[in-house]
């Protein structure tokens, strides 16, 4: 039998009809009426494979379909349609993701970390509605949210989660997801009841065996390894290029709607049907429960079959199932009150300790790394941890040649949580911090009352890529596109050693900058001319960074963001600041002697003192403009300290940015709610914070009340 006539007995009797002369006849008097066949039939049986995983024809006559659809379209282009499946891998997206704005905002959910917890919102639920109340458990997907918009059965849009109230225009990405229905099926149509528009949600995920592929792929060609499932599908989602993500091998699950007036279902179970009928893949480990007993049953069944699914999961989401319940129990500042997320308990894992090493940071301080025997833990390959410094190794009494438990702190974060003693080999020994730094043999030190031991040596190479990485980063000068690979480059080359040599950069040099890679022909990979003058651009853009930017970038130790601006404000210029005594500083708010012996010694260490002149001479701001009248007297807001949290959505401004408005008045602006802190300024989706500030009794404003303030400087 023939490859074409296996495909045409693979079809039921009404699909062998698209074969026959007589179809082939209606295709040359009426291809549009045959194009929509196609798609329709194609369309059908994508929703059988992807969303139903139970495929009635051949993978040669899904081709054969296929094919045929796309030389009709090329043949009649006027046909050609953004829903057709011959348009799902895009082209280039552009250089952002325009923000979207959406329908409903998309909550996230509390946690029950443990039974206990998800007793206590069982019993709550409970307590509500004076009775048990029936609930709908699902599996907890590990990926990235999604929010996809149809108008008349068509995609339109879709979005990521972003801040919850606006996120990113993926809408051409997602059209390459496989899963995804262009149009919805007809058997769904009827279920829309508002005006033809209808808002879906749920979790775009990476299936098990593609992330390993995908890593392994990286690995052999020296590109980036992602972390686990989420983050390569949360990466391959915002891809630049939708053909990327096409390649990515990404998959659905959709379990939510934005308005559940959108369509003619009352409860959560009748939603997820609907789902399913309108052509979205839904997971089908689902359950309703009655009883807390089946809830549980159902939490420790998805707990053991874990490592068996297909895909990542971390819990189990437990939704009242009624519609107008949960409109009845309503929504807290952040999340549902009518869902939780039971979390699983972190996955842990047994493997070797092969080794410690020391790795070096940006500023000098030296961290053990365990070096392990791989193991999978939670979804990805776990083959180093960090064991942050000497006195953890001591606490945890981890030795090399040592049985350890490892998992995933957060399911995230790797962890070495101990030995297994009576594993040990019997020459193991307790480890040390060497005496020396590994990268380039000056003395290591540990201050006194310090955890951690450091490097002294300002010209430690291993110090050089982090200091220089630093350097741009959006928080310091904020060079977009100098990453952790362009730096490596450069600093392997030759062509820099320090931050003052970025402004010695030349576009049309960089442009010829060994990647340290060759192509498919196997010539070597350059940076090229584009990147090379954005990157530019950018490096003389950074010149007018203010300088609190400088301060931070630049590397201090116990310098971080807010210091930087408490030391810039006292201390307008680098030159106040080197002219001023280790007292002085140490008067700043918030500094204290230490963190004033650091600046003061970093400040006069003649390498240090070299690389600022080289800046101030290739023109790096050294100093910020002190407005006029800045003495005239007290500010408004002298005095009083502020604490921002959620996002500013009708101004459209960064946290950052309203909290450089509010220092300008005068004010403090930090990040964690005491006793102390003056007020709390809560955007959307205020968080602990905001709770915080309720608990201790601090004055909330909202961003209506702060832009008032803002321009008047007025309190309200």
């Amino acid at each position: 039998m023939t490859q074409q006539q296996d495909a045409l007995f693979s079809l039921s009797a009404d699909q062998q009809t698209l074969f026959n002369e007589e179809a082939m006849a209606a295709t040359a008097t009426d291809p549009a009426k045959r194009v929509e066949e196609l798609r329709r039939l194609i369309e059908h049986h994508t929703y059988l494979y992807y969303a139903k995983d139970a495929p009635e024809i051949s993978d040669f006559a899904y081709d054969s379909l296929m094919r045929e659809l796309r030389e009709l379209e090329h043949q009649h282009p006027e046909l050609i349609d953004p829903s057709s499946p011959t348009q799902r891998v895009g082209g280039y997206v552009g250089e952002q993701f325009a923000a979207v704005r959406h329908e409903q905002r998309m909550y996230s959910l509390d946690n029950a970390m443990d039974l206990e917890e998800l007793d206590e919102w069982l019993a709550r639920v409970q307590d509500f509605f004076g009775r048990m109340v029936p609930v709908v458990c699902e599996l907890k997907i590990d990926g990235s949210s999604i929010a996809l918009t149809y108008q008349d059965g068509r995609l339109v849009r879709a979005a990521t989660r972003g801040d919850g109230t606006t996120g990113e225009d993926v809408t051409v990405n997602m059209r390459t997801v496989k899963d995804v229905p262009l149009r919805l099926l007809p058997q769904g149509m009827p279920g829309i009841v508002r005006e033809g528009t209808v808002e879906v949600r749920g979790e775009v995920y990476m299936p098990k065996h593609s992330f390993e592929t995908l890593n392994r792929a990286a690995e052999e060609s020296g590109g980036k390894v992602f972390a686990n499932p989420r983050n390569a599908a949360a990466g391959s989602l915002r891809q630049k290029d939708a053909a990327v993500t096409a390649r990515r091998d990404l998959s659905t699950f959709l379990y939510a709607i934005a308005d559940q007036t959108a369509i003619a279902a009352e409860t959560q179970w009748d939603m997820l049907q609907w789902l399913g009928e309108a052509g979205f893949h839904t997971n089908p480990d689902i359950c309703r429960c009655t009883t807390v007993e089946e809830v549980h049953r159902f939490c420790q069944q998805a707990l053991e079959r874990r490592g068996d699914l297909p895909y990542e999961i971390d819990g189990v989401v437990v939704k009242v199932d009624s519609f107008a319940q949960q409109a009845a129990m309503g929504y807290t500042a952040r999340a549902p009150r009518w869902a939780i997320a039971f979390k699983f308990p972190p996955e842990e894992k047994t493997t070797l300790l092969a080794g410690i090493t020391v790795q070096v940071g940006r500023t000098g301080a030296l961290t053990p790394v365990a070096e392990l025997v791989p193991v999978v833990v939670a979804g990805s390959t776990v083959a180093r941890a960090t064991l942050h410094n000497l006195d953890e190794v001591h606490r945890k009494d981890v030795r090399v040649g040592d049985t350890v438990i490892v998992r995933k702190a957060g399911d995230v974060i790797p962890e070495v949580l101990g030995p297994l003693p009576e594993l040990r080999p019997a020459n193991a020994q307790p480890w040390q911090m060497p005496a020396e730094c590994p990268s380039c043999g000056s003395p290591v030190i540990r201050e006194e009352g310090e955890a951690k031991h450091h490097c002294i040596s300002i010209e430690c190479p291993a110090q050089a890529q982090e200091r220089l990485v630093h350097w741009a980063s959006r928080g310091a000068m904020d060079i977009d596109g100098m990453g952790e690979e362009i730096v490596g480059r450069l600093l392997e080359t030759g062509r820099v050693t320090d931050v003052a040599d970025y402004y010695t950069l030349d576009a049309t040099e960089l442009s010829l900058l060994d990647m340290g890679r060759v192509n498919k022909e196997g010539e070597p990979v350059r940076l090229g001319e584009k990147t090379a003058k954005k990157l530019v651009d950018n490096i003389q853009a950074s010149k007018e960074r203010p300088l609190a930017r400088v301060l931070f970038g630049i590397g201090m130790r116990h310098v971080g963001k807010t210091m930087a601006e408490a030391l810039a404000a006292a201390f307008p210029s680098v030159e106040l600041l080197r002219n001023a005594s280790e007292e002085q500083l140490a008067e700043v708010d918030g500094v204290g002697p230490k963190i004033a012996r650091s600046v003061w010694v970093f400040l006069h260490t003649p390498a240090n003192v070299e690389v600022l002149e080289r800046l101030e001479l290739r023109g790096v701001r050294m100093a910020d403009d002190v407005p006029a009248g800045d003495d005239a007297g007290p500010k408004p807001l002298e005095g009083l300290t502020f604490v921002l949290t959620g996002s500013l959505v009708e101004s459209g401004m960064t946290r950052d940015q309203a909290g450089a408005q509010l220092k300008a008045l005068g004010a403090k602006v930090t990040g964690s709610v005491s006793k102390k802190t003056s007020y709390v300024v809560a955007g959307e989706a205020a968080g602990s914070k905001y709770d915080k500030a309720l608990k201790l009794g601090v004055p909330v404003l909202d961003e209506a009340q702060l832009l008032k303030l803002l321009e008047t400087g007025q309190l309200p």
